[in-house]
This record gives C-alpha cells, sequence and structure tokens, in this order.
C-alpha cells in the first residue's frame, strides 16, 4: 500500500496555492490522485525483485547427463559427478568428457554441450545468461527473448549476443585458436578485438585471433549427430501438452508428458498424478540434500522428471495418491530450492533419535501453505515466491508463527534421516528413520535444519578428477566497457598461468566477454567458519562482502520465520545478532 506523509500532503497544497486563491477540496483531490499515479508509476516501472540482495528467479536445470560429466560449483577448486536435476547458477562450471553430452534448461532457454566441452555459466539472473565457451561445441536454442532479457555467448575470440528467438551453435577449438559460428535461425553480433558483426540466419562466420579478431564467412555445416539430437530435444519441448498447465519458463515442464497424467479437480484445478512410482512413494523421500548458494539447502531428486514439481507449485495427498498442483500460469515463474517445511527441535531429536543421534525431518507443503525461506531475501520476493499457491498472498509478510499453520502434509509425509545423512548428501530413501503421524504432529516447526553442510554436500556429488581445462577459463575476463580506452593504454594484465597439463611456454587464451561476469563465490572452506553461529543458514550479501573483502563475516541481519536461536561460534567468539534499529521493521 502507498502511503504519502502529512509533509509530503502539505507540500503539494503550498506549491498549488500559486494557481489561484485557497483551493477547493476537490482540486486537492484531484492533485493528490495526480501524484499518486505518478508515484505509483514509477513503482511499478522498477523490475519485480528490487532489492538486489534477493535470489534470481530463474536457475538453470541440469537435465540431460550422457556419460562422464562433470561439475565445479563457483568459487571451488573440487570436481565431482554432476546428476541429473541438479540446479546450477552463476558461476559453476560444467565440462564433458569424451562421448559425453548433457543439457541445461533455463527458462526459455535451451543449451546442450558435446563432448569434450568446457562451459562455465558465467551468469545468469532474471535478465541475462552469460556463457563462458572454452573449448568443444555448444548448441543454444532461444525459444523466446522476453523483453529487457538478454543471452551472451564468450569465447577466446569474440563475444556472441544473441538478438533474437532462434538456434545457435558455436564450436571452439581446445587451443582457443579459432571459433565457429553457426546461426540456423535468429541474429546475433560478435564484439571484441576492435569488431563489430552481424550475423543473420543461415550464415556461418569462422573466428581467429583476440586482437583483431579474423570474421570470414562460411558455407553453413551440414548438421551432425550433435544437431540432429538437438533439434529432437527441441521438439520435445515446443511439442509439450503440459506448457497449458505450466509456464514454457519451468525447466523441464516436457518432461511431465511422459511420466505422468493431467487431471482436473474441483478444489484445486489442473493436478499432475506422476505414475510408475514405488508403492509408497512421497515427494521429497527419493533423492537427496545439497547445499546451492545463495539458497543453501537444495532438494535433488531421483527421478527423471523430478525438478518442476520440486521447485514449484505444491503437492496434495488425493484419495490414495499423491498429486502435484502447480497453481496458476505465470509469466516468470519463481524457482525455490525446496518447497517443504522442516521440524525438528530438541524434543523431536530425543524422541526419535537413534542412541542420541540427531533427526532432521521435513514433509512437503501442501496446497495455499506459505513457503518461508531460510535464505536471505525481501519482502518481494517473498510475495512472488508465494503468488501461485497462496491465496492471501498480501498477508504472507506478517506471518510470524508458523504453528498456527495447519500443515495438511505434516502427519502422512514427514521424512527423518540422521544428521550425518542429511549434511552429507546422502541419499534418504535407503536411511530413513520411521517417525509415526503422533510424532510428527507434535513436532516443532523451525525455519531450516541446525546443521551446515559437509565438503561431499557442497560439491553436489561424489569426488572426480579434474578435467583437462585451464584455469584462467574458469574466470572470464572482461573487454573494455564501450568509452574506455583501448588496451594499449591500459594497466596491462598479469602473464597467463600455466593450465593443465600444458607446458609453460603454452599461454592460456582468454576469454572475451561484452559484459563483465561477476565475482565467483567465496570458496566453502572461507565460508565455513563463519556459519558456525548459525549453521544451516547461509551467510548473508554483506557477510560474503565482507569476506570477499579480507573481513570478517560479521553478524547476521535477517530475522527468521519462526525465530531461530543463534548459536555461538565454535572458534569461541561470539557474533551476537544486532538489534533492529527503532522503529524499523527487520528485514527478512
Amino acid at each position: 500500500m502507498l502511503t504519502v506523509s502529512r509533509e509530503t500532503r502539505m507540500e503539494i497544497l503550498v506549491h498549488t496555492s500559486g494557481l489561484g486563491a485557497r483551493m477547493e477540496m476537490t482540486t486537492f483531490r484531484r492533485v493528490f490522485l495526480l501524484v499518486v499515479v505518478f508515484l505509483l508509476s514509477g513503482l511499478l516501472a522498477k523490475p519485480t525483485f528490487a532489492d538486489q540482495g534477493d535470489p534470481p528467479a530463474r536457475v538453470a536445470r541440469l537435465s540431460i547427463v550422457q556419460g562422464s560429466v562433470s561439475l565445479q560449483p563457483s568459487g571451488e577448486s573440487q570436481w565431482s559427478q554432476a546428476s541429473v536435476n541438479y540446479t546450477v547458477t552463476t558461476g559453476d562450471h560444467l565440462y564433458t568428457d569424451q562421448d559425453a553430452r548433457a543439457e541445461l534448461e533455463a527458462g526459455p532457454y535451451a543449451v546442450r554441450l558435446s563432448q569434450a566441452t568446457d562451459l562455465t555459466l558465467a551468469n545468469l539472473n532474471d535478465q541475462l545468461m552469460q556463457l563462458g565457451l572454452g573449448q568443444g561445441s555448444i548448441r543454444v536454442t532461444v525459444f523466446e527473448l522476453p523483453e529487457n532479457n538478454s543471452v551472451e555467448i564468450d569465447t577466446p575470440n569474440g563475444a556472441l549476443t544473441l538478438l533474437r528467438a532462434g538456434s545457435y551453435r558455436v564450436d571452439t577449438d581446445p587451443d582457443g585458436g579459432s571459433t565457429l559460428v553457426r546461426v540456423n535461425s535468429g541474429s546475433l553480433e560478435i564484439t571484441g578485438g576492435g569488431v563489430t558483426q552481424a550475423v543473420q540466419s543461415g550464415q556461418a562466420v569462422q573466428l581467429t585471433g583476440a586482437g583483431p579478431i579474423a570474421v570470414s564467412f562460411v558455407s553453413l555445416p551440414k548438421p551432425d549427430d550433435f544437431d540432429k539430437w538437438s533439434a529432437g530435444r527441441d521438439r520435445r519441448i515446443e511439442e509439450s501438452g503440459s506448457s497449458q498447465y505450466v509456464s514454457r519458463y519451468v525447466p523441464g515442464c516436457e518432461d511431465l508428458d511422459s511420466y505422468g497424467h493431467w487431471r482436473v479437480v474441483a478444489e484445486y484445478g489442473p493436478v499432475w498424478y506422476p505414475t510408475a512410482v514405488p508403492v509408497g512413494w512421497v515427494p521429497y523421500r527419493f533423492g537427496h540434500w545439497v547445499w546451492i548458494e545463495p539458497w543453501g539447502w537444495t532438494w535433488v531428486e531421483n527421478e527423471p522428471w523430478g525438478f518442476v514439481p520440486f521447485h514449484y507449485g505444491r503437492w496434495a495427498h488425493i484419495g490414495p495418491a499423491w498429486a502435484w498442483v502447480p497453481g496458476p500460469v505465470v509469466v516468470r515463474p519463481v524457482y525455490a530450492p525446496a518447497l517443504v517445511a522442516f521440524v525438528g527441535g530438541a524434543g523431536f531429536s530425543v524422541g526419535v533419535g537413534i542412541g542420541g543421534v540427531g533427526i532432521h525431518a521435513w514433509f512437503p507443503l501442501g496446497p495455499r501453505e506459505p513457503f518461508l525461506p531460510w535464505y536471505h531475501h525481501g519482502p518481494t520476493y517473498l510475495r512472488e515466491v508465494n503468488v501461485t499457491n497462496v491465496r492471501n498472498v498480501t498477508n504472507i509478510t506478517n506471518v510470524t508463527n508458523v504453528t498456527n499453520i495447519r500443515y495438511a502434509n505434516r502427519e502422512v509425509a514427514t521424512t527423518a534421516v540422521p544428521t550425518e545423512v542429511f549434511r552429507g548428501g546422502q541419499p534418504v530413501a535407503e536411511r530413513m528413520v520411521r517417525v509415526t503421524p503422533e510424532q510428527a504432529a507434535r513436532a516443532q516447526v523451525i525455519p531450516h535444519p541446525n546443521v551446515s553442510p559437509t565438503a561431499n554436500a557442497v560439491f553436489g556429488g561424489r569426488p572426480a578428477a579434474a578435467p583437462p581445462v585451464r584455469a584462467e577459463r574458469l574466470a572470464p575476463q572482461a573487454e573494455a566497457p564501450r568509452g574506455m580506452p583501448p588496451a594499449a593504454s591500459r594497466p596491462s594484465a598479469p602473464p597467463p598461468r600455466r593450465g593443465f597439463g600444458q607446458p609453460a611456454s603454452t599461454p592460456a587464451p582468454r576469454i572475451i566477454t561484452r559484459r563483465p561476469p561477476p565475482e565467483r563465490n567465496v570458496p566453502f572452506a572461507a565460508r565455513e567458519p563463519a556459519m558456525t553461529s548459525h549453521p544451516g543458514r547461509p551467510l548473508e550479501p554483506q557477510q560474503i562482502g565482507n569476506l570477499r573483502a579480507g573481513k570478517p563475516a560479521g553478524a547476521m541481519r535477517d530475522r527468521e520465520v519462526p525465530s531461530h536461536p543463534a548459536q555461538a561460534p565454535r572458534s569461541g567468539r561470539s557474533e551476537s545478532r544486532p538489534a533492529p534499529r527503532e522503529g524499523r521493521e527487520p528485514r527478512r
């Protein structure tokens, strides 16, 4: 609700008094209404997510893993084995080995990797997808390019800005000497190295060098097996029947066609029933937990279709079966790491613990039940992440007592595991602890599990050997923005470091970018000590900023619903949470 102070109203009266004699009330109301409309237009012109500290609404789903595919989370040096349904976001790094392929779905975009491909998701937010291609072949399909959105592909031989919806392929040599760019449909612009060149539908160009770049138009190559495979994946998305019930911007919408069926239920509208699930199947039970910044605890489901129904919508137990309730179709859906409520507390651990071993439990949220994020966010984000499933979304920011909520799935779908299973990212179904409906009903609802992850949960999977990629490709260097002096007049960059398996005399090519990508995340080893004062909760933006500046992280500022007391750091230092300023509502 927009409010205008008494001083503002008086100022309006003073400024309008020059029109003549003293204003009549009707005239004042008209002027006041114009001012209100003006202020509202300014508010509505801002992005939906005005708080820069909010998590992005858009993420990438790792939807295909064929052969050996390695993942390196942002800020880390360790590689792990990639898995289907993993959430990939800014700064993450992927490598496909020989005879391997992978696919990313990010809103209205699909990115497919051929074998021996080194790709960094340099940036992914609600307006931009930026890819850094060190070597190999990718095909990018832009099904729709929303207003104010951009797609950029950065290579050692130039930055490519995709200008329209279409189908594009980029192949970069392992030594970075040349890049082949194909535009099967759509159009793009090449920049970097003193060159700006448009490429239209049906054209292909060969890029060589970096300063300057040589651009040569070549014949469009005939489709190979990778192109044909990608085209088949595109058709599957474009022809999906589930898109009438779920926004096309939701990654994995097309998977619902093959693994379930839709039905309209009077109470909820269209719902989706999974088929071929085992007896006793329960949502958020057949998978594992991982730690992905900036959300923290994130669920990864085992089933090939298990992305959309676990990061959007709600689950309902209708008769003997579970049904996913997507809610109304929205233009820009908001991703959530796991739409669950956690239960626990000391009494719960003692009540169902095994020989004193701690227990962590959760259950899926039902229709119209609020999701209360356990990571940093603002009030606008809180409304947007709930808008499709909570009727009275206006009042959700006022929720202070979750014990008053009657959770539909609490007594029928609570899953519990020992602490070591949860924090270590281990498979849940094999290590479940039985919880009776009575125990689940008595357990306390908590904002998040009071436990921080192990390195295994942070890396997202089993350790993998480092692939043959060069370290320089993990952090693309930006081209000078327009208006800056040429490279010759700027301070020279430090000499390149030695690459993996390369002799010192072989320089690693830098990746040319049009937009400077954001900094990679602070390594987990540096974040972990600061997390001990509040286990299980990711650090807030100002804390990450402090660590980047070489300062102590400092205390958390956000309040939680329900409240969750902080713990003293293991190092013995106490970082108490500061009290909110007088007259100011604490941020969520």
